[in-house]
């Protein structure tokens, strides 16, 4: 309106209508058009007082649109005003009417239909969250470059972890392969010990390895971050759901790694790409003139850093909790590695909780096994006495146990055992483990005498020892050296005494 009063002023001291057009305050046709109002209201005469701009804007009348025509997007507005309101993006709206409706117009249509529907929608007022020293830090995850996998030569997606001080604006940058628990802990641990020092609380999204169940209200934690989160003292505040930008300081400190970082260089493998994006943080991230906050970010730290909590004397041994089954072989497994579990828990859930040296299983809240951690897919391991009370005797009986007990008994059962675990072509283990048990129904003496007795006749069987006891054959005197054959010295499988071996009601095996 201010314009209209100085036209006017302009004209009331003689001024040409082209001697305003120059001077850029309105154009000429617009000045001639202006005039001839003035003159038919009397605001021209020098004796006149100024009219106000309530009168002006009311002679001048509504302001006439351009004649313009129908938008070729009219018939489908309903539709886009709907998918508009559901937040579609306009390239969606515009293929979606083309797929679904036959629209033959353009995208721009589109584009000028929306942005009169949102131009129409109240404008929501924002207020940025001021933080103060130590207060907090936001965490998140954004995509990384693709490289090569060390381990199968296959490129993947890295993804980058940021963790922002709210204060100074000072970053940690980690590039991982994945976004698991372990890895999400991990890269905690070494931000706090990259700034040395751990903020009140962490201002997180709602990712799976940290939380359970998104709720405004009532989050649910993951098991392993709340004992993070415990151990180091700060305090976790997940965003409300699909609500990022409560969070916005790391989401633009992400964007600033993408688009500063990362597109100028280039990387032989993921240490090199963290090596340059810690050397980056420090040199050039952390020294320049932040645009929010008109300072260095490394300046404001130095502030920040003193207030921040301590790091604990003894880091947390931080480990994932994961849900696994009892199998009938007495293990679970996890990452296709095998971890043994008492035997009486079979078919029971339990939680496996993993640290980087070490895996325990838990009964609720009962410790019932632990075990190194494995690195390779197949390994086993295996508690003994974990195993159900036959199975144990079975793989406790081994080779070296039975001529352990064998020579315990005597020199003869030493023997014997020792030539039936010699046999080339069958496997005489549980032979010699039946054996040693009847020392337990007859003593060891009678066995000792038993085994000497069939190793005079070579008869290298348990049945011959056990009807050799059956009968009581033990218990007579073994015939002497010189009533031996000495044409079968070498093989007193031949020679008998009065009172054979063949007495009994069942006869010895060859």
């Amino acid at each position: 309106m201010f314009q209209y009063r100085q036209v006017l002023v302009r004209l009331r001291q003689g001024d040409t209508e082209r001697e305003i057009a120059r001077s850029g305050l309105m154009g000429r046709a617009k000045v001639a058009t202006f005039h001839a109002l003035a003159r038919r209201h009397g605001w021209l005469a020098q004796q006149a007082a100024l009219p106000e701009n309530e009168a002006i804007a009311q002679a001048l009348g509504a302001a006439r649109r351009a004649r313009s025509t129908v938008s070729s997007v009219a018939p489908f507005r309903g539709l886009v005003e709907r998918w508009a309101s559901q937040g579609v993006s306009g390239v969606a709206i515009h293929a979606a009417l083309v797929r679904e409706h036959g629209y033959a117009g353009s995208y721009s249509s589109v584009y000028r239909m929306l942005a009169a529907i949102r131009g129409a929608l109240p404008a929501q007022a924002t207020v940025p969250l001021v933080f103060a020293p130590a207060e907090a830090a936001q965490v998140d995850f954004g995509a990384g470059p693709v490289l090569a996998d060390p381990a199968t030569g296959e490129r993947r997606r890295t993804w980058c972890f940021v963790m922002t001080l709210c204060f100074s604006r000072h970053q940690y940058v980690e590039f991982v392969w994945d976004q698991t628990v372990a890895t999400w802990l991990g890269c905690h641990r070494r931000a706090f010990e990259w700034f040395g020092a751990v903020p009140e609380r962490l201002i997180i999204d709602n990712p799976k390895c940290a939380i359970t169940r998104a709720s405004i209200h009532d989050p649910i934690v993951q098991r392993a971050y709340a004992e993070c989160a415990e151990g180091y003292g700060f305090r976790i505040d997940p965003c409300p759901p699909a609500d990022p930008q409560k969070k916005g300081i790391v989401e633009a400190g992400v964007k600033y790694v993408k688009r500063n970082f990362l597109p100028i260089r280039e990387f032989r493998d993921l240490a090199d790409l963290n090596a340059q994006g810690w050397r980056w943080v420090l040199e050039e991230a952390g020294v320049r003139t932040h645009g929010t906050t008109r300072e260095r970010p490394l300046d404001r730290f130095a502030v920040e850093k003193p207030l921040m909590r301590p790091l604990p004397v003894i880091a947390p041994d931080l480990g994932s909790w994961h849900g696994v089954a009892v199998h009938r072989d007495c293990h679970v497994q996890h990452e296709r590695i095998l971890y043994s579990a008492p035997f009486a828990l079979v078919g029971k859930r339990l939680w496996l909780r993993l640290t980087d040296a070490s895996v325990a299983l838990f009964e609720d809240y009962r410790l019932v096994a632990t075990h190194p951690r494995g690195r390779k897919p197949g390994q086993r391991f295996t508690v003994a006495a974990h195993l159900p009370p036959e199975a144990q005797a079975f793989f406790l009986q081994d080779r070296a146990w039975c001529a352990r007990q064998a020579g315990a008994v005597g020199p003869a059962c030493a023997e014997f055992v020792a030539r039936l675990l010699a046999d080339r072509i069958v496997e005489r283990l549980r032979a010699a483990q039946g054996l040693l048990r009847l020392a337990k129904p007859y003593g060891r003496e009678r066995l000792e005498a038993a085994c000497a007795r069939a190793l005079y006749h070579a008869t290298i069987q348990y049945r011959s020892v056990k009807n050799i006891l059956l009968g009581g054959h033990d218990a007579l005197p073994l015939p002497s050296a010189i009533q031996t054959p000495s044409a079968y010295a070498s093989a007193a499988r031949f020679a008998r005494d009065a009172q054979s071996l063949f007495d009994t009601d069942e006869p010895l095996a060859h």
